[in-house]
């Protein structure tokens, strides 16, 4: 794989870094206990014991969300629609091969995903799942549009590395499929994508960080149309989060025709920031005693 890398993560899971994006796929405190406190538990899986769910999950990457998503359904007699959108195969026949993330799912799961790599497909009684190969944005025109999603995972790259998937106009083809009481999680909490959501509509939340430290205030973002209820694992934005909307960090990425290059993506949201009369990102970081290694923007 000549633009990955393995990394061993410090709950002793695999995980892989681009070379072409300079990121990991996932924190180095734990790639299967990332999935777990920023995916997994604000998903509130329970909540469809003995029914049915619809699930989309963006830069399916190296597949820990929806195996462990699996991992739970099975458990509890969910049936499962699931697509997934995903650019690149080679993290997937990279986990195939890998004996100690095989070992950590269902020996269904594992089924499952080698179905996918082979034929895209796989389904039986409980499960209909597809995944779509190539650039997200053309991608999500394969998912249908009549039956709503329940569960959407955005997991990609960050922002300033990948913006495509970031941008206010993909975010909108994603907020289109989504049901009303249907949620939209992840990782990320920079002030663009969450400005972008509530643009859209959504109701965002901050998904409570799993150890309580200076400067560490999110596990990423909740968003839904109908507002929230009982789930122990979100809460309301903090002051300081509600005004880092108003700074120039919040300005959208915008990709109107969904095909512009990502370095297209930047300039733009740059010469809008530089026109921008909002307050600038560095005030706001020295207000709440902020450092750039801290968020992203």
């Amino acid at each position: 794989m000549i633009d990955l890398e393995e990394i061993t993560t410090k709950d002793g899971t695999i995980s892989l870094k681009s070379t072409k994006f300079d990121e990991s796929f996932h924190c180095h405190g734990g790639a299967l206990k990332e999935t777990q406190t920023k995916f997994i538990n604000p998903s509130l899986i329970e909540r469809y014991k003995n029914k049915s769910i619809r699930v989309l999950d963006v830069c399916f990457g190296l597949g820990y969300n929806s195996a462990l998503l699996f991992n739970k359904v099975i458990s509890q007699s969910t049936k499962i629609d699931w697509f997934a959108l995903e650019i690149d195969k080679k993290p997937l026949n990279y986990c195939l091969r890998n004996k100690a993330y095989r070992g950590l799912w269902d020996r269904k799961v594992i089924k499952i995903f080698e179905s996918l790599r082979d034929s895209n497909y796989y389904s039986d009684d409980s499960f209909n799942c597809k995944i779509v190969w190539g650039d997200a944005r053309k991608g999500i025109a394969e998912i249908p549009e009549d039956k709503k999603i329940d569960l959407i995972f955005l997991d990609g790259f960050s922002p300033p590395k990948c913006p495509e998937i970031w941008t206010l106009d993909f975010l909108h083809k994603l907020s289109m499929r989504m049901d009303p009481e249907g949620y939209l999680i992840t990782y990320c909490s920079a002030a663009a994508v969450r400005k972008s959501l509530i643009n859209l509509g959504l109701k965002i939340f901050n998904i409570k960080p799993s150890i309580q430290a200076k400067n560490i205030w999110s596990n990423g973002t909740l968003a839904t149309f109908n507002g929230e209820r009982n789930n122990q694992f979100i809460e309301k934005l903090s002051e300081m989060e509600k005004e880092h909307l108003d700074t120039k960090a919040s300005i959208p990425y915008r990709d109107q025709n969904n095909n512009s290059f990502s370095e297209e993506i930047i300039r733009r949201r740059r010469q809008e920031q530089f026109s921008s009369r909002l307050l600038s990102t560095s005030y706001w970081r020295k207000k709440w005693g902020m450092t750039k290694s801290t968020f992203t923007s």
